[in-house]
């Protein structure tokens, strides 16, 4: 796929964005995140080219190669799930959004101990609670929390969540909205837990009047996967 047209498309996109932070009314700036999984390094430099610093990937063993092809100085932002045996991977990104259980968030703490410097990263919620999906659910939250609270480790910049594809605006809320709330339970626990990623090419402007400070959209500036 050529991207000459991807600038036209990410001015509509922040326009959106814009309008959807001004009807929701909590005053968020918002960091779009581009995900480039399926496509190539051309996809990355693209979003560079067009002013996006941030690039999301999928999949540890598709994101490497594409960062050792690619010069920019991009932001890489691990947006999917972190085996355990690639752990030290993370050192390759500036945030992991995907923190999906206690295990893993254990495996994490010791990796940034073991470096010496504590990982960035997002604790992933299931708020519909569907069977398919990873993450904690929001109960969890506070005494996940409460336990992070002594893991140097691992610096808690947040939540991340996805809705179900297709779901209407009334679950989207809820699920929007179940995620804030998480956020701000991280934030009273004392966590520097800003961020709050949600929202993909299909429900995004939902998202960001729930809140979000972090989108993560491919399909709407890429094409569709792997074209």
């Amino acid at each position: 796929m050529l991207y000459e047209d991807l600038a036209g498309r990410l001015a509509e996109v922040r326009e959106r964005i814009a309008a959807a932070v001004a009807r929701g009314g909590h005053g968020q700036l918002v960091t779009l995140v581009a995900v480039t999984k399926t496509h190539g390094p051309d996809a990355v430099r693209a979003a560079w080219n067009a002013g996006v610093h941030d690039v999301g990937e999928n999949r540890v063993q598709e994101a490497l190669p594409k960062m050792h092809a690619v010069t920019e100085p991009v932001r890489w932002h691990l947006i999917g799930h972190l085996q355990r045996n690639k752990l030290k991977a993370v050192d390759h990104f500036t945030l992991l959004h995907s923190v999906d259980s206690r295990r893993l968030a254990e495996a994490v703490h010791e990796h940034g101990v073991s470096r010496r410097r504590p990982v960035h990263a997002l604790l992933q919620l299931n708020v519909s609670g569907e069977t398919s999906k990873g993450g904690f659910a929001p109960a969890d939250v506070e005494p996940v929390g409460e336990w992070l609270c002594g893991c140097g480790g691992i610096a808690v910049q947040g939540v991340m969540t996805m809705a179900p594809l297709g779901a209407p605006e009334a679950a989207l809320r809820e699920i929007f909205a179940g995620a804030r709330a998480a956020r701000d339970t991280l934030c009273r626990l004392g966590h520097p837990a800003a961020e709050l990623s949600m929202g993909m090419s299909g429900d995004y402007e939902v998202a960001v009047e729930e809140g979000a400070t972090m989108v993560r959209l491919g399909t709407i500036l890429f094409g569709a996967r792997g074209t």
